[in-house]
């Protein structure tokens, strides 16, 4: 099958993915603590405003400069995400770029530019701006961060599932019928709502886990308490809400994606009345012989779970690697599925077609451009095409023939059906990490509060040090999602549409190889200076100004007495500045 988009070395290919895979890796370890951090320093700032209280201004403004630290690198790392579609993969965004750069460019426009203009006002807007304006700055730093987390999520779904768009084979490349469609497709709202739920689960458990520090370390304490209040309560909502958010993405994934589900539960052979699998002995080295049929040894499973999950109904139909593979089961639009061999012969008559269209439009274009004026009794030319009656037949009979395959172009540059089935071991065991974390999440949180609230959560260190154990784990937890995410669609880089092989830009392997190691090494230097900033000031702390504080500092006898609390009454009923002075 001749590539009539490139032909792409192999060594690029592998080390163009490596690129992207390392630089998304990198960079979502500081994009879900930003959305996180947002909304907990959001809610304590609105504390402040509320009761004009320096303690929660000092630890309004303590959370903001973690976040603020953070943020930068996100920043960082997520430009260069965004410019790896143009250098490594290029013929990937020529193809789809109409589709997949508008959300993109609405998330620049709009929501970077928005997070980047408010997150000014948040930092250094506290003596210059009222504590209402300075307020609203707070949660549209936030807002628009979430705000751009929506348009890059919306990017990723239409890559799961593309939609709102069609193929031009005049120009080789699928444009955009439905922004709507595109931006609010059911795969990106449940991607975007699992997601950021997840990201708040983070941004809590980083909360917990440097207030139980300082409990540890005996300061802080009411610093300590009152985050851990607000923390467990975000932790513990989020976590919840994870479930729900959860079960939709994994819906959607067995409608558009049922290699994927197949994938992530070992399922090699499906059936109705499914259990959704707990534990399996998966190698976790090998690709399991799915081609034998049967599950894996050792399988405990929920009754009927997998079923309801994939179909809303404790009976349904569940197709699995083999079934997919063969084909031939019912759709729910009452139509029978085709087997991969059959997409891939469609597929390769696609990308037949095309090839044979396009040099019959090229004819033609150059038959207009020379023709003389055609006789109305010229039985010989068509005078539309400047081809032959022959040919002008041939190029409509192609056209039809694209459109009716077109939905399988992406099988055609499948050389073996092999290809299609993901790496089963790391989808099975990246989906059980998560779904295991995120049930320990519940628990840990459920518990924080507990503490929080009814007992005295300064007393068990166990907690304190359980709590910052924990943060490593939200981190594998969200990074075993994506696992599953972009493992389990493979070999697509756009589903049914483009395989990551095609999709590469034409260059040399040592080139990408050269960058790779580039962007690790400053990649590593970034995480590690983000580190160390973020440790020396957490062990400062906040650099508190309040009464009480204020009140500890003062020799006794100076004849200055502390407030009883730390409220706040500006001789004008008001604090304009927000400073809390």
């Amino acid at each position: 099958m001749t590539n009539i988009l490139l032909n792409i070395d192999a060594a690029a290919i592998d080390w163009a993915r490596a690129q992207f895979a390392l630089t998304a890796i990198y960079h979502w370890l500081f994009v879900p603590l930003t959305l996180g951090l947002a909304l907990i320093m959001g809610i304590i700032e609105t504390v402040y405003w509320r009761t004009r209280k320096v303690f929660w201004r000092d630890a309004a403004k303590f959370w903001q400069k973690l976040f603020g630290i953070n943020f930068a690198m996100g920043v960082a790392t997520g430009i260069i995400l965004e410019f790896e579609f143009g250098t490594n993969w290029s013929n990937y965004s020529w193809f789809v770029g109409d589709i997949f750069g508008a959300p993109l460019a609405v998330e620049g426009i709009i929501a970077f530019f928005m997070e980047s203009t408010f997150v000014a006002v948040m930092f250094f807007g506290w003596k210059k701006v009222s504590a209402g304006f300075h307020l609203a700055a707070t949660w549209l730093t936030g807002i628009g961060a979430t705000f751009s987390a929506w348009w890059i999520l919306v990017a990723n779904a239409w890559m799961q599932n593309p939609v709102g768009c069609r193929f031009n084979p005049d120009t080789m490349r699928n444009e955009m019928t439905s922004f709507l469609d595109v931006a609010l497709s059911p795969f990106a709202v449940d991607k975007f709502c699992h997601t950021v739920t997840s990201s708040w689960i983070i941004g809590a458990l980083f909360v917990v886990a440097v207030s139980c520090y300082y409990l540890l370390r005996g300061r802080e304490k009411k610093l300590a308490v009152e985050s851990i209040k607000i923390g467990g309560i975000v932790g513990l909502v989020a976590s919840l809400l994870a479930v729900h958010t959860g079960d939709g993405s994994a819906y959607q994934v067995a409608q558009v994606q049922p290699m994927k589900l197949a994938a992530m539960e070992a399922l090699y052979d499906g059936g109705e009345d499914q259990g959704l699998t707990v534990i399996a002995l998966v190698n976790p080295f090998r690709q399991p012989n799915y081609k034998a049929g049967g599950e894996p040894p050792l399988r405990i499973a929920i009754p009927y779970g997998l079923s309801f999950l994939a179909t809303r109904d404790i009976n349904g139909y569940v197709p699995g690697i083999n079934d997919i593979m063969r084909g031939g089961y019912m759709l729910e639009n009452n139509t029978r599925e085709i087997s991969m061999s059959e997409k891939i012969r469609r597929g390769q008559m696609a990308i037949l077609a095309l090839k044979e269209y396009r040099e019959l439009t090229a004819k033609s274009r150059e038959a207009l451009r020379t023709m003389t004026p055609v006789p109305a009794n010229n039985l010989e030319i068509d005078p539309e095409t400047g081809l032959s009656f022959r040919e002008a037949g041939r190029l409509k009979e192609l056209q039809n023939g694209i459109k009716d395959n077109i939905r399988y172009f992406g099988y055609g540059y499948i050389t073996k059906k092999t290809q299609l089935v993901p790496y089963i071991p790391l989808c099975f065991y990246a989906f059980r990490v998560m779904v295991g974390l995120g049930t320990l999440f519940i628990v840990f949180f459920a518990v924080v509060v507990f503490l929080a609230f009814r007992r005295d959560i300064t007393r068990p260190r166990w907690l304190h040090r359980a709590a910052i154990a924990m943060l490593p784990l939200g981190y594998i937890a969200s990074e075993a999602g994506w696992l599953v995410a972009e493992f389990g669609r493979q070999p697509w880089a756009i589903q049914d549409m483009m395989p990551t092989w095609v999709g590469v830009s034409n260059i040399g392997a040592g080139s990408v190889a050269a960058t790779f190691f580039i962007f690790l090494a400053l990649f590593t230097t970034l995480l590690a200076v983000e580190i160390s900033i973020m440790v020396k000031e957490i062990k400062k702390g906040p650099e508190a100004k309040g009464a009480a504080r204020t009140a500890a500092a003062t020799p006794a006898g100076n004849g200055i007495n502390a407030p009883a609390s730390d409220n706040i009454t500006p001789a004008n009923g008001n604090n304009p500045s927000g400073s809390g002075k």
